[in-house]
C-alpha cells in the first residue's frame, strides 16, 4: 500500500493544469498499489490531485481543516463530487477555517502519508498555513517530498 499526501497552490492557471496533471499521474504511477491519496480538497492543486488519484484507481482520504470548510471552496461542484467519492473523511477540531486550521491540516496530511506531493512553485509563502509551511514541516519530520511544478510556469 502507498499513501500519498498533497499540498499545493489553490490558484492554478488553465495553461499549467495539463502539465501538472501529467506530473501528478507520473508520480502516482511510480507508487505501489493499492494507492491512497490524502488531501484537504482545496481548490486547485488538491482537487487536481484527488481527481488524478481516483482516475488511477486509488482511494481518497479527505482531511477537512474545520467545520464549514466547504464555504471557502470556489469550485463547489468539483469539491462535492470528490468529497462524495472519498473513502474516508476526517474533520479536524477547529470551529472555523483559517490559518491555524490550514496549518494543522497540512501537518496531519504530512503525518499520515508515505510521500508528500507538493504542487508548489518553490517561492516564499504568501501567508500562514500554506504550501511552504506543509513542505517545511514534512521535511522536518523526514517525510519524502516530490515537488511538481513546470519550470516555465508562473503562479497567478
Amino acid at each position: 500500500m502507498s499513501i500519498v499526501g498533497v499540498t499545493g497552490h489553490r490558484q492554478l492557471t488553465a495553461g499549467i493544469t495539463t502539465h501538472l496533471r501529467a506530473k501528478i499521474v507520473a508520480v502516482l504511477g511510480e507508487q505501489p498499489r493499492p494507492l491512497v491519496g490524502v488531501t484537504s480538497l482545496a481548490d486547485g492543486a488538491d482537487q487536481l490531485f484527488a481527481a488524478s488519484v481516483l482516475e488511477q484507481g486509488g482511494a481518497v482520504h479527505v482531511v477537512l481543516p474545520a467545520a464549514g470548510y466547504e464555504a471557502t471552496v470556489r469550485d463547489s461542484e468539483s469539491y462535492g463530487r470528490l468529497l462524495a467519492a472519498a473513502a474516508e473523511v476526517t474533520v479536524l477540531d477547529f470551529a472555523e477555517p483559517g490559518p491555524d486550521a490550514y496549518s494543522a491540516a497540512g501537518r496531519y496530511i504530512a503525518d499520515h502519508c508515505d510521500l508528500l506531493v507538493a504542487i508548489w512553485d518553490g517561492e516564499a509563502p504568501r501567508g500562514p498555513g500554506g504550501t511552504h509551511a506543509a513542505v517545511t514541516y514534512a521535511l522536518r519530520i523526514g517525510r519524502p517530498v516530490r515537488v511538481c511544478w513546470p519550470a516555465e510556469a508562473v503562479r497567478p
